[in-house]
């Protein structure tokens, strides 16, 4: 996506508070603080001492030029940077909602065909004004990733290749999911089997309704395929379907609310792949009424949500557990 290089420089103005103080809607911004404004919004660029509005022209130039979710919507980084830029704590000479700010901002994005504005939940979006596409208010891991996302997720695919399945889950898919809004994220681990009833780990999600969904994660390291029977770290489908339906069909204690509940979904993650044939398997083996109830997340899955909700890298156990 390519904007006006004059439009890009009255957003750099902005971004680098360059209005008389008395009269500013935006912090004013020198070099260090350049830096720390890019670096919140997950970039690398550092300010080289140069001009600071043509350096900051250039930065959006070369983010604008990074991939794109949506051709009407420019690229993430993009947008978290004018959610930023139009942070609410950050009002200056005016009251809530920046409406100075944001007559500015729309001044200059109108000529690129887009406008700014607030949503419910107080942060700033982008709208394509022709078609009305909006920026992505959360995580999207279908998006294509920049090249220092990609390099997380190598990282991550060298983690996962050596992890244990107790790794997966702790380090992993808990920090993954309470990341992704769900609550009293229980472990079961692999110490006491008898405890776990098919399930690794239980949570529960609350809807913007208050009804709460309650989900039961199955965990195995390596592929599910179709195969007669497991083998080292492949598991057999067949199995994990067994477990799933032990999961659904087994009371969960939630000390919340005092009451043994039922597991709504049972969602069967794979730190390996989920063959088709196995996909085909389960599909085939489960009622209608049972479909919608167990989902599938492999380690493409895995992989993309970590990196797209940049959580930490994980460290093996061997790395962190205190010497006996």
């Amino acid at each position: 996506m390519k904007f006006r290089r004059r439009t890009l420089a009255q957003i750099a103005d902005m971004i680098c508070g360059n209005f008389p103080d008395e009269e500013s809607f935006f912090e004013y911004r020198s070099s260090s603080y350049l830096t720390e404004f890019f670096a919140d919004i997950d970039t690398e660029y550092r300010h080289d001492g140069s001009t600071r509005q043509w350096w900051v022209v250039d930065v959006l130039t070369d983010i604008l030029s990074g991939p794109q979710s949506s051709p009407n919507i420019p690229p993430e980084v993009f947008c978290r940077m004018i959610e930023l830029l139009m942070d609410p704590a950050d009002a200056k000479n005016e009251g809530e909602g920046r409406p100075g700010a944001l007559s500015l901002l729309n001044a200059s994005l109108k000529h690129e065909g887009f406008e700014a504005f607030y949503a419910e939940d107080g942060r700033c979006y982008v709208r394509h004004i022709p078609t009305n596409t909006v920026s992505a208010p959360g995580p999207n891991p279908h998006r294509p990733f920049t090249a220092s996302e990609l390099k997380r997720r190598e990282q991550l695919v060298s983690f996962l290749d050596a992890a244990s399945e107790d790794d997966l889950t702790e380090q992993v898919l808990l920090p993954l999911f309470r990341q992704l809004g769900f609550e009293r994220i229980t472990a079961a681990g692999h110490k006491d089997k008898a405890l776990e009833y098919g399930k690794d780990v239980w949570m529960k999600y609350t809807l913007p309704t208050t009804h709460v969904l309650y989900f039961g994660l199955q965990v195995k390291r390596g592929k599910l395929d179709a195969s007669g029977a497991s083998r080292g770290s492949n598991a057999n489908v067949a199995e994990i379907h067994n477990q799933a339906l032990m999961m659904l069909g087994h009371e969960i204690f939630d000390p919340e609310i005092a009451k043994r509940v039922l597991v709504d979904h049972a969602i069967i993650v794979a730190g390996g792949e989920i063959t088709k044939a196995a996909r085909a398997w389960i599909g085939n083996a489960l009622d209608a009424s049972k479909r919608s109830q167990i989902l599938f997340m492999d380690r493409d899955d895995v992989l993309n949500l970590f990196v797209v909700t940049n959580l930490p890298m994980p460290e093996p156990s061997w790395l962190t557990d205190p010497p006996l």
